[in-house]
């Protein structure tokens, strides 16, 4: 993600931006059955996850292995009507379990298609089955709504989710807004498959994740079908609407391609998007094979967010973006979506990454060296807003886009880089994006996994660079 333009200077000084099915889900399903939440020793679903940032994000007692998201959009009233159904197994025996989901009217749920009691408390839709679900058992739970769907404020003051736009609605969820637009597990812990089905006003184009299976108009809307067929955190997910001109290819390694661009933000994403294929070919070779079977761009005119979002296999931009903007969130497919996130505080394993991605594209492509990046940002002052906080552990959900995170994460993996020399470096970044694709990893995992492809003991440069408050000293 890019960070919100609301706070200008972290662009301007660190050139840094924010930015089916079931048997596709990849290892690591019984761990996150047996970690699915702090109730698990009772007969009720928690609440959340656990995650100190966002304590009511996700749900506890079952996995979603896979959404199908039947969902019908009037841009005019900006009405949402949908259906989402979603399969699941019960990681213990459940009488009860939450979904998250924020606004929006519920008219109906059921489980394996007999009625079920339900209430709402926040952003909580509490469903009570009318029989209760054994431990390993898979399910089916069904949620009729509607409404007029509205983003999330985050902490940090940014909106998330459902926003809509002049001609439609640009979705984008990180860290908190699936929840606006669809009843969800909402915590990176939780990934799964998709499919969509949005019927939009003829004219209108929406556009989902993984690879179109097709469209059909009739009687003045034009419903399109979408399926993501690899593993995905529901922040991650988008069903944005617009009037999009659409470009489709497929690349020399066979990935589709589907960009769609707002006319207004055409001219200037012609030359950066055409950069495309060379862009995950390049980070191909670093960080291990594409990720996914699809890949493109949308390209929004929404001049209020802010912000552009690692959508997988599509990031969604706010307007038109630069180069760096292209790099930064194309290495979020490996680095954040491929490979996700178990907490929030981690974020740095996403975004100092993609930022340090963006470092490596400009030092192979006439640009600065990485070096001369880094020390320009250590020549900054100990009152600079870079070191407000440490990298690897925000403090809480307000700083997790903050300069620290981006800047100061990047400046960790250049540390790295110098203490174990370029050809493990390499080595190590693209061991930690294919040996936990499509699952999880944690700072603790990347730590060991730089120890021991380097044979050095790297405890104190990561306590360093990522714990210590305040400017480390240099080395």
């Amino acid at each position: 993600m890019t960070p919100p333009s609301r706070q200008p200077a972290r662009r301007r000084t660190a050139g840094l931006r924010r930015e089916a099915v079931l048997a596709t889900v990849p290892v690591a399903v019984a761990a996150l059955l047996a970690t699915a939440g702090p109730a698990a020793a009772g007969t009720t679903g928690a609440a959340g996850v656990g995650d100190p940032y966002f304590p009511l994000s996700g749900n506890g007692g079952y996995h979603v292995g896979h959404y199908d998201l039947s969902l019908r959009y009037d841009t005019t009233s900006r009405r949402l009507d949908g259906k989402a159904v979603l399969t699941a197994r019960a990681s213990h025996r459940l009488t009860r379990f939450d979904l998250d989901l924020n606004g929006l009217k519920v008219t109906s749920v059921t489980v394996d298609r007999g009625a079920a009691a339900f209430r709402r408390t926040g952003q909580e839709l509490v469903v009570t089955p009318r029989h209760a679900l054994r431990a390993g058992r898979e399910f089916r739970v069904a949620v009729a709504y509607h409404g007029t769907p509205k983003p999330v404020t985050d902490p940090d003051g940014s909106a998330d989710g459902w926003i809509p736009t002049d001609d439609g609605a640009f979705v984008a969820g990180e860290p908190q807004g699936a929840m606006t637009w669809f009843p969800a597990n909402g915590h990176p812990k939780d990934k799964s498959t998709y499919d969509f089905t949005i019927t939009v006003p003829k004219g209108r184009t929406a556009v989902a994740n993984g690879v179109l299976l097709g469209r059909h108009t009739a009687h003045g809307r034009t419903t399109f079908r979408w399926r993501e067929t690899q593993p995905m955190a529901a922040y991650l997910a988008t069903a944005t609407v617009g009037d999009f001109k659409v470009e489709r290819y497929t690349t020399r390694d066979g990935v589709q391609v589907y960009n769609a661009v707002d006319p207004r933000e055409a001219r200037a994403a012609a030359p950066v998007l055409k950069k495309l294929p060379s862009v995950l070919a390049w980070e191909s070779k670093l960080f291990g094979p594409y990720p996914f079977r699809a890949a493109g761009a949308i390209v929004d005119h929404a001049p209020d967010v802010g912000y552009a979002l690692e959508t997988q296999t599509r990031p969604v931009y706010d307007s038109a973006p630069d180069t760096g903007t292209l790099v930064h969130e194309s290495a979020h497919q490996w680095f954040g979506d491929s490979v996700s996130l178990t907490a929030w505080k981690d974020i740095w394993l996403n975004e100092g990454f993609a930022t340090y991605a963006e470092w490596l594209y400009a030092e192979q492509h006439g640009g600065d060296s990485a070096q001369k990046t880094f020390d320009a940002l250590y020549a900054r002052p100990a009152g600079d807003e870079l070191w407000a906080y440490p990298a690897g552990d925000p403090g809480n959900g307000e700083n997790i886009f903050g300069t620290p995170v981006y800047a100061r994460g990047a400046m960790t993996l250049h540390e790295l880089r110098r203490a174990v020399g370029d050809r493990d470096f390499f080595r190590i970044l693209r061991a930690w994006a294919t040996g936990h694709r499509g699952g999880h990893g944690t700072t603790a995992e990347f730590v060991r996994l730089a120890e021991r492809q380097s044979g050095k003991r790297l405890d104190g440069l990561f306590h360093t660079w990522l714990y210590t408050k305040g400017k480390p000293d240099k080395v």
